[in-house]
């Protein structure tokens, strides 16, 4: 049986749900639990020899082992005796400006970690540089576990043109826009919605994390990269952001949402507005190719067009190319747990497949 070493860094709400899937993976390939590790502590062996992944959870409390360096890592599984795929489950900036490190010494990458692909250029153009000898997929940095940065990527391969790409891309603000500005009216406030979207677990511990719109211009530029437009960053193109400025510098997340009812009446203009059109409010993020323009705001829609119909928490994409002028539609759960790690498993299996030993 074929087989690759694994190295895992974090094992919390994603990385837990990405141990599980891995230990049930159904797969021709053997995959060894070399290296585990939290801020904190790590699990590995030296001689190489797998970590029971059955027992992760265990072996990580009872450790005394602290984690290794990027350094002594990168050592580490550029010594490895089998092909070795380093699997971040985080979303450390710091750790992902050192994929390059990785990728050079021939180990491969699998991650859902956005910052990667979304920082600056040049760190994306050394993630995919030709002289890097280990591979790296992120399908998970866009819409967790849906299939769209492969499509995506094999469109433009095989020499298809992305003329325009434009979704909802944030769980949180599909669900805030969704019930806030619906086909059938209603009276709901933007701020009481907001307040229940923190208090369901949709938003970031602080909304304006999710409301300042910098989590979907990370998206877009992912996107506008492959799709071959050259963006130097989420801060070089116009964002919306959702977030009143007079609340931008308040101390706390509870501060905020006490104050934010006073700016109710901004967005129910916006919202009368669309109304009157017989629309719908949605935020979305554009990739214009053609005119080489991207951008992050809130759009009207039809009542006909799929993002004005689109439930709960779920994300949408429209993709049109030359092949597809009627756009490809990819909708589905864009964050969670289980989606997001099946996302990061269906990478390593992809990796496995063209480098097991």
């Amino acid at each position: 049986m074929k087989s690759v070493n694994v190295a895992v860094i974090g094992a919390g709400v994603v990385g837990s749900a990405f141990l599980q899937q891995l230990a049930g993976a159904k797969s021709a390939i053997k995959y060894n639990l070399i290296y585990l590790s939290t801020s904190r502590k790590a699990v590995y062996n030296k001689d190489y020899s797998p970590v029971e992944l059955a027992k992760w959870s265990q072996l990580l409390q009872s450790t005394a082992s602290t984690p290794l360096s990027v350094e002594d890592l990168v050592d580490y599984l550029r010594k490895s005796p089998l092909p070795a795929i380093l699997v971040d489950n985080t979303s450390n900036e710091t750790l992902a400006k050192s994929y390059p490190l990785f990728l050079k010494n021939g180990v491969s990458v699998a991650t859902p970690n956005k910052k990667a692909f979304s920082s600056s250029l040049s760190l994306w153009n050394d993630i995919f540089s030709a002289e890097n000898t280990g591979l790296c997929y992120h399908e998970a940095s866009v819409g967790a576990g849906l299939p769209l940065i492969s499509p995506l990527k094999e469109m433009v391969a095989t020499g298809d043109e992305v003329e325009k790409i434009e979704g909802i891309f944030s769980g949180t603000l599909s669900y805030i826009f969704n019930e806030y500005s619906t086909i059938s009216p209603n009276t709901s406030k933007f701020s009481d919605i907001v307040k229940v979207a923190k208090e369901l677990g949709y938003t970031e511990p602080d909304p304006r994390d999710d409301l300042n719109g910098l989590d979907v211009a990370r998206k877009v530029t992912i996107l506008a990269r492959i799709a071959g437009l050259q963006i130097e960053s989420p801060t070089s193109f116009p964002v919306q952001s959702l977030i009143p400025k007079q609340l931008e510098s308040v101390q706390s997340a509870d501060e905020y949402l006490q104050k934010l009812p006073e700016f109710d009446h901004e967005m129910e203009k916006l919202k009368s507005e669309a109304a009157s059109e017989g629309k719908v409010l949605r935020f979305i993020g554009k990739v214009d190719v053609a005119n080489k323009k991207t951008s992050v705001e809130i759009a009207k829609y039809d009542a006909s067009h799929p993002f004005a119909s689109l439930k709960g928490s779920d994300n949408v994409i429209s993709i049109q190319t030359k092949r597809y002028p009627n756009p490809l539609i990819i909708q589905g759960a864009g964050a969670g747990a289980e989606v997001t790690a099946m996302g990061v498993l269906g990478d390593v299996i992809k990796i496995a497949e063209r480098i097991a030993a």
